[in-house]
């Protein structure tokens, strides 16, 4: 399956470019209409009904009308001359909040950086406008502003900040001043605040990959080409995921396709580089074949490992459907979708672009033109062969001490935005030096009567006056009915921030205990607010943190033992894994908890390492053992393959984490805390996966196992002396024994002997040239033990193929004196027709092993 594609892919290049292309933007078209309508924005609609918070939010939504996408936004009035506020002046502001209250609000117009009209959701509407209350020394008067729509649409901020501008306009003609905070005013005022410097990050970021990769390959195409696949293939996977949700009804979380958009960078810039890599160093080694034929065998070979390694992702993010927090049971099947558009992308998409691009890939690098010398690569790869159990207990000791962290490690659930110095920021500390600091985001007490009995203010005064006797509780606001009169509302007005640890405490301890006991007879109470929602939140996180993660490991490792055909590989790297994660969040723990003083982490940090952390440290992972598995099938110790694999793969490993290190890092500028720990602990994760599981510790310990690693089936065991790959069927046409590449018919002769890569115009009596021996590298010359070697007598003078094949003369009935490989099963040599009848005898030397030339014999 996966050569069909790739080998489809890479025949007919230009239809598959040029169809993602269309799928890209269409589906990208799709995403950017239709995302605001499949996401939710209250997180307290993620929760089970079994939690109190939800049930609250259920009974607000329908004894009250409060609607699912309403946005609170807290207004502050007062004199602009700094006065108290008269009788006369309440008068004032009560008109002028009627006037908005009954005033429609029309969508501006877009502006020239905005999407198109026909991108943008309408959300004109005329808002809701109600007194709050008064400070206590009069010096303002809040008033409640509510909005509806997608409060991360920014159509509804730019609808809001019309709101804003005219407000100000109408209270400024009354003498007054206008202030907003809460909710939509908060996000509004941090992403102006932050608009520019999340637009240098970005740059820089873009920058900085296609500078890395410049520095890597010499090359602009190779540095370009990957983001631009990637941007398409993220679109498609977006457009995917939105579509998806919007025939099933599905509600995303806002934070999804951001999400999906960092996932698919990732893992979409790490197949295209290591299918770069191993591309480039296959033109070094077959310089003959084209290289459309060259990227057909690598998409294929590489595929297999790409292959596995997304679906060892999407399996992981599927287990979070088990998930009881509805955001956690969206947001793992919706990566999960997108990592299968990108593999799908990953065979055909990106075989394509190398088919048509060629060695022009790398141009105006020279590198194809010369092998290259032994780099830190070579080095790394030679250490870890000499002393592997020396770098094992090195990288354990190291990460045991990073994970040490987790002991006592807290989560923090704050939603802050950060230490801009914004107007909604200046307007909430106004107003917290006055009033309790939740006044602007109350916990809300609802209590429902029960078999269709009506309630009384007067038979609930017990419940407000014992909640305004609790320690933390501000004040206690009046008794609200409904309609009917079959619920009430009682708001609460803390002391801490809604969005603090201390709130959240309180909230779920003597809050409820107060509210359960004073409930009347006959009516039920829940408790919500934001405060409510996060705790209720935290409950539910701890446990599905609990379940999904062993789940979603046990899955893994037997995904593994199917991929990878063995038992103890999927151990090691499993247990690989687990070291990295541990000390990702245990470094994390230590930095922001201990060093910083922080309250903790941030809830989702968990959640986010298992994403980036476990998922790419996985694809890291194997990746090199695949390129452990192949170079243990040639001949040779088992060291020497670790050696070569390391070589050859290390500085594509390195070369994706740097880039996606400084990807992530680039988040840590983020004045929001909770960005910044989620910035910070990526990079050091991602790093942790490239330089120290997949270059150090998983190459160590199979040098330690060697080919028994891959137990039951050990690599090369059968046949390490002889010849490293399987041995195919005699007449195999496209089986060579040269490593420069297969040797095919010549399309102008039937005679293959035109196909060897000596280059000569056809085979006569004649002798060949000489020809050097190509890949100075002595385990792949022939420097094994036993029988791969060649025979000294009679070599010295007989003409060579660049194979390394001593070559008889024409129509020669048996092999030349010394020129058969002793190591070979084939001595004959291999028997190529030639015009006339007649035939040339090829002997093999190099000590390869690869038989099955056309035309050959056995002993």
């Amino acid at each position: 399956m996966i050569r069909a594609l790739t080998g489809f892919s890479t025949r007919n290049p230009w239809k598959v470019i040029a169809l993602w292309a269309v799928l890209g933007l269409a589906l990208t078209m799709l995403s950017q209409v239709l995302i605001h309508r499949v996401t939710q924005t209250q997180s307290g609609d993620f929760l089970p009904a079994q939690y109190d918070s939800a049930a609250a939010l259920k009974i607000a939504e329908e004894r009250f009308g409060v609607k699912p996408d309403a946005n609170a936004v807290t207004m502050l009035v007062a004199r602009a001359d700094g006065k108290p506020l008269t009788g006369p002046d309440h008068r004032g502001v009560a008109a002028v909040a009627e006037r908005l209250g009954h005033r429609r609000v029309p969508m501006p117009a877009p502006k020239e950086d905005d999407d198109p009209s026909f991108l943008r959701r309408d959300h004109s509407q005329t808002p809701k406008v109600s007194p709050t209350m008064v400070a206590p020394d009069r010096s303002f008067e809040l008033l409640s502003v509510q909005l509806t729509g997608n409060s991360t649409d920014p159509a509804l901020h730019d609808l809001y900040r019309v709101f804003r501008d005219r407000a100000k306009d109408d209270f400024a003609e009354a003498g007054m001043r206008a202030g907003f905070t809460g909710g939509l005013a908060d996000l509004v005022d941090t992403a102006d605040a932050e608009k520019t410097t999340q637009e240098v990050v970005g740059a820089l970021m873009v920058g900085l990959i296609v500078l890395i990769n410049i520095l890597v390959f010499r090359s602009a195409l190779a540095a370009i080409v990957p983001l631009l696949a990637v941007v398409i293939v993220g679109g498609a996977a977006a457009g995917t995921v939105v579509g998806t949700a919007m025939l099933t009804g599905i509600m995303l979380d806002t934070s999804t396709p951001s999400m999906i958009s960092v996932v698919l960078i990732g893992i979409g810039v790490d197949y295209f580089l290591f299918l770069l890599f191993r591309f480039r160093e296959q033109l070094r080694a077959r310089p003959d074949l084209p290289a459309r034929v060259v990227s057909a065998e690598v998409s294929a070979r590489v595929g297999t490992a790409i292959t596995s390694a997304a679906l060892t992702i999407v399996a992981a993010f599927a287990t979070l459907g088990i998930a009881t927090f509805g955001q956690f049971r969206v947001l793992g099947p919706a990566i999960a979708v997108s990592v299968l558009v990108m593999l799908l992308a990953g065979l055909t998409l990106m075989p394509a672009l190398l088919a048509v691009t060629g060695r022009r890939m790398f141009w105006p690098s020279r590198s194809l033109r010369r092998e290259p010398h032994a780099g830190p690569a070579a080095r790394v790869g030679d250490l870890v062969a000499r002393r592997p159990l020396t770098l094992v207990l090195a990288s354990v000791a190291l990460l045991g001490a990073l994970a040490a962290g987790l002991v006592g490690i807290r989560m923090d659930f704050g939603q802050t935005a950060g230490t801009h110095d914004t107007p909604a920021a200046a307007t909430s500390a106004e107003i917290s030096r006055a009033l309790p600091a939740g006044v602007s985001d109350p916990a809300t007490v609802y209590v429902t009567a029960k078999d269709g009995r009506t309630l009384t203010a007067a038979g609930l005064d017990a419940l407000p006056t014992a909640l305004a006797k609790v320690k933390g509780v501000g004040s206690v606001g009046r008794t609200t009915l409904n309609d009917d009169r079959t619920a009430a509302r009682i708001d609460l007005y803390l002391t801490a921030g809604s969005q603090t640890q201390q709130a959240r405490d309180l909230v779920s301890g003597p809050v409820r205990d107060t509210v359960a006991r004073h409930t009347p007879a006959g009516a039920q109470a829940h408790v919500g607010g934001t405060a409510a929602i996060f705790a209720d939140i935290s409950t539910a996180v701890d446990h599905d943190l609990k379940v999904v993660f062993p789940v979603a490991a046990v899955l893994i490792a037997v995904i593994l033992l199917v991929l990878l055909r063995s038992l103890l590989a999927p151990a090691v790297l499993m247990i690989a894994v687990g070291l990295g994660f541990a000390a990702t969040l245990g470094a994390s723990a230590l930095f922001f908890q201990h060093f910083l003083d922080k309250p903790g982490v941030n809830f989702v940090l968990p959640l986010v390492l298992f994403l980036f952390v476990v998922a790419l440290g996985t694809d890291y992972n194997i990746l090199i053992s695949d390129r452990i598995r192949e170079e243990m099938e040639r001949p040779g110790p088992a060291r020497a393959a670790v050696a070569r694999a390391v070589r050859h793969t290390a500085p594509a490993i390195a070369t994706a984490g740097v880039v996606l290190a400084a990807s992530f890092g680039s988040l840590a500028v983020n004045a929001d805390p909770s960005t910044q720990q989620i910035g910070f602990a990526t990079a050091l994760g991602i790093m942790l996966s490239a330089f120290v599981l997949s270059i150090v510790l998983v190459p160590a310990l199979a040098a330690i196992l060697g080919r028994g690693t891959w137990w039951p089936v050990r690599p090369g065991r059968d046949r390490g002396r002889h010849h490293a790959g399987p041995r195919p069927p005699s007449r195999a046409r496209t089986t060579s024994p040269c490593p420069d590449g297969p040797r095919r018919r010549c399309r102008r002769s039937k005679s293959l002997a035109r196909s060897c890569p000596a280059s000569h115009s056809r085979l006569t009596g004649q002798l060949l040239a000489t020809l050097p021996l190509p890949h100075g590298d002595p385990a792949r010359a022939g420097a094994t033990r036993g029988r791969g070697r060649l025979r000294a007598s009679g070599t010295a003078s007989r003409p060579r193929c660049s194979c390394g094949a001593s070559v008889a003369r024409a129509g020669s009935s048996r092999p030349p004196r010394g020129a058969g490989c002793s190591g070979c099963p084939r001595r004959g040599g291999h028997r190529w027709p030639r015009r006339g009848g007649r035939s040339a005898r090829w002997s093999r030397c190099a000590g390869r092993g690869i038989p099955g030339s056309p035309g050959s014999r056995s002993r």
